[in-house]
């Protein structure tokens, strides 16, 4: 496990879940184990109503994070200062422990294609992208966090791998890394590479966050959908990180065929249990050679 002084310092929150609307009257009846709670930044970038009545009942008692979906921060349109301005305000209502977007551009023309599309992976795109994550945490006035997306189609321009492009981007940048499990592994399926080679070239320093979710295997291909329990093999992966970067914040990411809250504990019990279990052996270990 790497424990240099910057992983110490590294926040940690535990184990999360994301906030759906099919829980919020579990959540506040129940009160549930759950560490703390990452909510879709752009359902509640809006000035009342009531998700944001609930979100806001939910946050008198469970830390939060906010994930957003629409920064297109690889896109070649300008950046949408409405919009980071609805979040940066929204960011002051929540005080989230960190806010993060997706490595990927999102739409162009004015038209949002709502799905996270990949980036070549050239020099140009690595000095476009960084400068427009500078532009975003100077305007927010704090670090976010750039999370890897899966991907089903590669570039013909790319010059280098996902996660030399990757690296370079946040270095460059001087963001964190939201690190997606699940979607090294759908990509590295899709693109046939090596999903620990990938893992263990992440700047350990700057991985604040995992993200697990299930799949669709279909024939040759696996899709990211977010609608089945966490696979075998991402878990496996999952030990991995745990085992390589230490202790870094893991929550469960569920957006369709949504179960009922007590299966999506039971699950995150299974990736506490991967984690602590590692933890437990490791300061054994120490213990017993110290």
């Amino acid at each position: 496990m790497d424990t240099n002084e910057n992983n110490k310092n590294r926040p940690y929150l535990g184990y999360g879940l994301g906030l759906r609307k099919e829980h919020y009257d579990t959540v506040l009846a129940e009160r549930p184990a759950v560490d703390w709670f990452e909510i879709i930044s752009e359902n509640y970038m809006v000035d009342g109503g009531k998700p944001l009545d609930y979100l806001m009942r939910i946050r008198e008692h469970y830390p939060m994070v906010m994930h957003g979906v629409s920064m297109s921060i690889g896109s070649t349109e300008p950046l949408n200062f409405d919009y980071l301005k609805q979040l940066k305000a929204l960011i002051q209502r929540v005080e989230p422990a960190w806010f993060s977007d997706h490595l990927c551009w999102t739409g162009v023309d004015g038209v949002n294609l709502h799905d996270l599309m990949p980036l070549p992976y050239t020099e140009e795109a690595i000095q476009h992208v960084a400068d427009r994550i500078s532009r975003v945490q100077d305007y927010i006035g704090r670090q976010m966090l750039i999370e890897n997306v899966s991907s089903y189609v590669s570039y013909t321009d790319s010059q280098m791998s996902e996660w030399e492009f990757l690296n370079a981007v946040i270095e460059r940048a001087d963001c964190l890394l939201l690190l997606d499990i699940n979607n090294i592994y759908v990509s590295s399926y899709n693109h046939n590479f090596d999903p620990y080679t990938y893992l263990t070239a992440m700047p350990s320093e700057r991985v604040y966050q995992f993200h697990l979710a299930g799949h669709t295997h279909e024939d040759n291909l696996i899709i990211d959908t977010h609608d089945h329990p966490i696979a075998d093999p991402v878990f496996e992966l999952y030990a991995a990180a745990v085992k390589h970067f230490g202790r870094v914040s893991t929550m469960i990411e569920r957006d369709d065929n949504i179960p009922p809250l007590s299966e999506l504990l039971l699950e995150l019990e299974q990736v506490r249990h991967i984690a602590e279990d590692y933890f437990k052996d490791e300061s054994s270990h120490e213990i017993r050679t110290a």
